[in-house]
């Protein structure tokens, strides 16, 4: 079975705990797994807090909510949930999220650039099979999307800003030579969500041809990968 057909993944422990959406306490699950300012546990930290003021019943409805917004949403935190558990178990996630396993205890890289590494990996993979899936719940095609798209788009966005208030040091900190003042300028959420976007409608298209759509799925995934790995170039 194809990374793209692969269906979700259940919550470990034969369902989520109550008091929270399934997503949200998966979230909690993982938190409670990794050390503090580590890889994906940044990102994770982050994107929790984000769902838990903002979307607090994301995924709650499961995936037979015709709400496409809320459907589109679901899905793509199932994306990232799926990888972070499959890499908690010691598997190998999509390739876009393994750049952040090696680099965790790296003591030149700052937790602003895990939770970017992170971001892209969740908007250039994730978001983009989150579409197909969708697509395929609804029996729709992208472009009927494109409002839920950027819906989604907008609590990304929120996310994004709050990787910059919580993590970028202050101007005392950071000179404007500062290697990572280059990282974070070279890298921008609108793009990557218009690349996620061309490719979900690309993989769509693919649909009737499995083979080339894994193949195109496996070299979106390489693709999101680098550019992660570069995220995470040591700044210091």
């Amino acid at each position: 079975m194809t990374q793209i057909e692969q269906s979700a993944v259940p919550a470990p422990g034969g369902g989520p705990p109550t008091g929270g959406s399934p997503a949200i306490e998966r979230m909690r699950q993982l938190r409670t797994r990794w050390p503090a300012g580590e890889g994906v546990a940044v990102f994770n930290a982050a994107y929790l807090e984000v769902v838990e003021r903002v979307a607090p019943d994301l995924g709650r409805g499961g995936f037979d909510d015709r709400e496409a917004a809320a459907l589109l949403g679901a899905r793509c935190a199932e994306r990232y949930l799926s990888a972070a558990e499959t890499a908690t178990a010691g598997g190998r996630p999509p390739e876009c999220w393994r750049p952040l396993l090696p680099c965790r205890r790296h003591p030149g890289v700052r937790p602003l650039q895990f939770a970017l590494s992170g971001l892209q990996a969740h908007v250039g993979h994730d978001l983009v099979l989150a579409v197909v899936d969708t697509c395929r719940t609804l029996d729709c095609e992208p472009p009927d999307l494109e409002g839920e798209f950027e819906r989604v788009g907008e609590l990304l966005a929120l996310l994004e800003e709050r990787i910059h208030d919580e993590l970028m040091p202050g101007p005392d900190l950071l000179e404007i030579a500062d290697p990572l003042t280059h990282l974070v300028s070279s890298w921008s959420l609108e793009r990557a969500r218009e690349a996620a976007w061309s490719a979900a409608r690309t993989l769509w298209r693919l649909r009737g041809f499995p083979s080339l759509a894994e193949e195109f799925r496996q070299r979106t995934d390489a693709g999101v990968g680098l550019v992660g790995r570069l995220l995470l170039t040591p700044c210091r």
